[in-house]
């Protein structure tokens, strides 16, 4: 249009078809940023290799630009902002006597899918620790597995079926609170008693106080099956196959014939400390203006505990479990995440989607954390996925927009920081191209209205916007990011790239200042030559 309009002004001022025609192509090419689209790739190219470099690999490009722009981050505590490496501190049971303390880690340990394969424990972080607790106190113990009702986030426990010295026993091991309701009695002074009211509270304080010192809690409980007839085909197929391990056998005993009436044994505490660097990037966060969400499986009180320790929260904040999640509106849930400080606890992988969808409603550029199958919905649904590298299934890998190589919450506070410098660095080079439009067309200008010689060719200026221009533009935006730019607030994400007040310091202040050293420049050595105004 631009060209078109100066084509036809030449007519005008009574100059040349081909005057007009060089003069209407040169102030096209002079006013199109023909280095920009390249750099701005570059930019963002250049922008994710420093972020690898940091250990966030990034899946699309425009994920770069997104990271900045974030305004709430809804993490997981294990693995995330622990450092995923639990250990066993603390066996508790209601007498506190050593065998009753033996007959706890009996049950840790046939109870379990953990297993030690050439000197290393394999499998969930929590399962390992409280294997290698009970072999390194009781050693190994046999116990054949005959049957297993595995974990499962609604349940919160699992059972084993094993055959100990020739009497079958559940062994189940859980949460607190969907273990203790199944029991009926408890293991105290080396026999079997009646579960009262004045027991049960006992328990719950002790409960209460492990969590609150940040401990992860499970419960465990065993029962013995009396089924003569199930316990001789078992006992005659083992003898026959010389088998040590039946995993899933057909028998004829319900679930609720297991997990009922059952014999409480006692607590395991499992300390998983925060990982060292969290609390800084936390402090990053709040100064940045970026909300951190906790949404984790385990209790409120733990859930609380790490939140204080690695100072996420310091009042007392709004925590929202699992079983009141579920019977809250949308309405109620919005009133809830306008808090200042939120922790979900008990939550499930599935509850995140609904999380996520509600504050992308309110207006929020979420990113969350996954690493499961049943993460994926909700890594879909945000603005930036962010799966585990580490501990990630490829699901939730492929669902993702970024992939933490070190699985720590340090390196998604890196990553925005990198996000929003890769933004300011191409707002940087957007203005030093768009300057350098303005020296170009001026010669142009000055050709056709002052009658001068050309004093930039068209040649010279494709020279200068795909060559020249684009090493120091690529320059800046490789720069570092400045020291306050995690002390500013996330930008809108319907902020304009170019605005006014980018494009009036291109346009009018730089560009124009660019151009009259130019055309002095440009005057000066013609003068010296000997040119004479109105020569051409």
């Amino acid at each position: 249009v631009v060209g078109v309009f100066f084509f036809l002004l030449g007519f005008l001022i009574g100059r040349s078809f081909w005057n007009n025609f060089i003069f209407a192509i040169g102030i096209t090419v002079a006013l199109i940023p023909e280095g920009m689209l390249p750099t701005v790739t570059l930019a963002l190219a250049m922008g994710s290799q420093r972020m690898a470099k940091r250990k966030a690999l990034i899946k699309t490009l425009t994920s770069v630009e997104t990271l900045g722009s974030v305004t709430v981050i809804c993490t997981d505590k294990t693995g995330t902002l622990t450092q995923n490496k639990m250990t066993a501190t603390k066996v508790w049971t209601i007498d506190g006597e050593e065998k009753a303390r033996e007959s706890l880690l009996k049950i840790a340990y046939l109870c379990n899918n953990a297993r030690l394969i050439e000197g290393q424990y394999r499998g969930d972080p929590t399962e390992a620790a409280l294997l290698k607790t009970a072999r390194e106190t009781i050693g190994d113990f046999k116990g054949e597995r005959i049957a297993e009702i595995p974990f499962d986030s609604d349940r919160k426990m699992m059972t084993t079926l094993n055959i100990v010295e020739g009497r079958m026993f559940a062994f189940s091991k859980g949460a607190m609170e969907g273990l203790l309701p199944l029991c009926s009695a408890i293991f105290i002074n080396g026999n079997k008693d009646l579960m009262d009211e004045t027991i049960r509270r006992k328990i719950n304080d002790e409960y209460h106080s492990m969590m609150d010192s940040g401990l992860r809690v499970l419960a465990f409980a065993y029962k013995e099956i009396e089924n003569r007839n199930a316990l001789s085909v078992i006992s005659n197929e083992l003898k026959n196959k010389n088998s040590s391990h039946i995993t899933h056998h057909p028998l004829r005993i319900s679930s609720e014939e297991i997990e009922t009436d059952m014999v409480f044994a006692g607590l395991a505490g499992l300390e998983d400390p925060p990982r060292s660097e969290v609390p800084d990037a936390i402090r990053k966060c709040h100064e940045a203006g970026i909300k951190v969400i906790m949404i984790t499986g385990d209790a409120s009180r733990t859930a609380v505990a790490i939140a204080k320790e690695i100072e996420l929260v310091k009042g007392n904040p709004v925590v929202i479990e699992g079983n009141e999640f579920i019977r809250m509106s949308d309405k109620e849930l919005r009133e809830k995440l306008s808090e200042k400080e939120v922790i979900f606890a008990r939550m499930t992988p599935k509850h995140k989607m609904r999380v996520v969808s509600i504050l992308k409603e309110e207006g929020e550029v979420v990113a969350v954390t996954g690493d499961g199958v049943n993460d994926a919905p909700a890594l879909k649904k945000a603005d930036i996925g962010i799966a585990m590298g580490i501990s990630g299934t490829d699901v939730a890998k492929e669902a993702s927009d970024m992939v933490l190589l070190d699985d720590n919450f340090a390196t998604i506070v890196n990553a925005v920081e990198e996000g929003r410098t890769v933004y300011e660095n191409i707002k940087k080079f957007i203005t030093y191209i768009f300057a350098s439009n303005i020296p170009e067309a001026v010669p142009y200008l000055a050709y056709i209205l002052l009658k001068i010689p050309l004093p930039l060719t068209i040649i010279q200026i494709l020279a200068v916007d795909l060559g020249t221009d684009m090493l120091p533009a690529l320059a800046l935006g490789a720069e570092k990011p400045m020291p306050g730019i995690m002390k500013q607030p996330p930008r809108k994400i319907q902020e304009r790239l170019l605005n006014f007040s980018l494009i009036s310091r291109a346009y009018l202040f730089l560009g124009p200042i660019e151009a009259a050293a130019c055309m002095f420049g440009f005057f000066y050595v013609m003068l010296s030559g000997g040119w004479r105004w109105g020569e051409m």
